[in-house]
């Protein structure tokens, strides 16, 4: 029998569930039909969420331990994407899953760096996973003992209320704070109730026949959603909500928000892929719309492969992520970039070698992200367009692909500099750029650094 466990262990450290993998029938999707919201000071915090462009989005929990799909794996479904190791039975996996409680020991875990990391990178906002489908929380939840604070080695270390402190640790260094929460949850007997195997993501009882059932885990949902964000973390600015098969009014939303609002005023509700008044923004999922959008929406992407941390997983290279967050911008949109903390609770160095060169260029060339907005020339091959607040200046992004050089010469029509004067935001010198029968001519210096470029202009 030690055997056998030892050698299911092994087929379990061994199996990649790589996020990249996912296929299309599962990727939040930009729906029609958005709906402003009524209250004013959710409409403010909109639009003070609108000019930071740039976030974080941190999947940690016991997926982290061996590098593993986030959840996935326990969810009964035939994708490529959440494939169980080779030999191994679903319920023997579900097992082995559940007792990663046991031992998930971030002995490193330093919030501290994360933010500190997060912010030389040009990012201004963050989602935290507080708790993902697999149900364990990274909080000290009133509601289940299946938690960082309770289940495992960790829970007598002073910082087993993680969510607190990661909370707290990005807002003193000014971040906007989100709190990322799973509807759905695959480890409460209420939601998958053990009488009945689990075929798929969703409840696995008809609610018709067993609606005290339903009752008991709407009341555990909204029990939960109500100690995130009645006020022990300390104000949110938003409320990221997972798990599009449950509609948060379901699991007691409604009656959440307004005592939520109280407390952290303004509080941007993203219930994803449920259309009407709690999906403030829409939430595309690795991937970016094909046109421009005048409503709130941020589009999250992975920097490797995966969500949370997963070793030798590839990253994206700096000039990517920069090309993907002008693109996203252009078209009216912010980036969430998920990078995944280790098992031990710090950024990788990889991780914190990319980012750091995205903040570096974001040093020199924000100014052509953060507080800008949609003008209607937003792109031209590689150039993209956004617009300061009042109209008034026109910035472009040149996306300087990889494994390409940059040209000697700008083109593009449409946004006519005023006089032909332009400054290049990377280092702050101006060109003269020539403007004939609605094209623009920019000749470039050939000194420059081999990176994307940022330029400012009156049009």
């Amino acid at each position: 029998m030690r055997t056998k466990r030892i050698v299911f262990t092994l087929l379990a450290l061994c199996a990649i569930f790589s996020a990249s993998a996912q296929d299309n029938s599962y990727v939040h999707k930009m729906s029609d039909g958005y709906e402003w919201p009524a209250d004013p000071a959710v409409r403010e915090k909109l639009d003070a969420w609108q000019d930071l462009k740039f976030g974080v989005l941190m999947h940690w929990g016991l997926y982290s331990i061996h590098g593993i799909v986030e959840s996935w794996a326990l969810c009964s479904e035939d994708h490529s994407w959440n494939r169980r190791p080779e030999g191994s039975s679903y319920e023997e996996f579900k097992q082995w899953y559940w007792g990663l409680s046991k031992v998930f020991n971030p002995v490193d875990f330093n919030p501290d760096q994360w933010a500190q990391v997060f912010k030389d990178a040009g990012m201004r906002y963050m989602v935290f996973t507080t708790k993902h489908h697999d149900g364990f929380c990274l909080y000290d939840s009133d509601y289940t003992d299946f938690s960082i604070a309770k289940a495992g080695p960790f829970a007598g270390n002073p910082k087993a209320d993680a969510a607190k402190w990661v909370f707290d640790a990005f807002r003193a260094q000014g971040f906007m704070t989100g709190a990322y929460f799973s509807k759905p949850d695959w480890h409460c007997e209420w939601f998958w109730n053990p009488y009945f195997a689990t075929p798929n993501r969703r409840v696995n009882y008809s609610i018709e026949k067993h609606p005290d059932w339903w009752e008991k885990y709407a009341a555990f949902t909204k029990n939960q959603l109500s100690e995130i964000t009645g006020g022990r973390f300390g104000q949110l600015d938003i409320l990221w909500l997972d798990g599009g098969w449950v509609s948060g009014d379901l699991v007691g939303l409604n009656e959440v928000l307004p005592e939520a609002r109280r407390v952290s005023p303004g509080l941007i509700c993203v219930d994803r892929t449920i259309k009407g008044p709690n999906e403030n923004y829409q939430t595309p999922e690795q991937r970016i719309p094909d046109h421009q959008i005048d409503h709130p929406w941020e589009a999250c992407v992975t920097l490797t492969a995966d969500w949370g941390w997963h070793p030798g997983s590839p990253h994206k290279s700096v000039r990517k992520v920069i090309s993907i967050l002008a693109e996203i911008v252009a078209k009216g949109g912010s980036l969430l970039l998920g990078v995944g903390p280790t098992p031990a609770g710090i950024i990788e160095e990889q991780s914190v070698a990319v980012l750091g060169e995205i903040g570096e260029w974001m040093k020199r060339c924000g100014e052509a992200v953060y507080n800008t907005r949609i003008t209607p020339v937003y792109n031209d091959g590689n150039l993209w367009f956004t617009a300061s607040k009042d109209g008034k200046t026109i910035y472009a992004v040149y996306a300087l692909p990889d494994g390409e050089t940059l040209p000697a010469s700008l083109e593009w029509c449409g946004n006519l500099p005023l006089k032909g004067r332009v400054t290049l935001l990377n280092n702050g010198k101006r060109i003269k750029a020539v403007v004939k029968d609605g094209k623009v001519t920019l000749k470039l210096p050939k000194s420059l650094r081999q990176e994307p470029l940022a330029l400012k202009f009156q049009i």
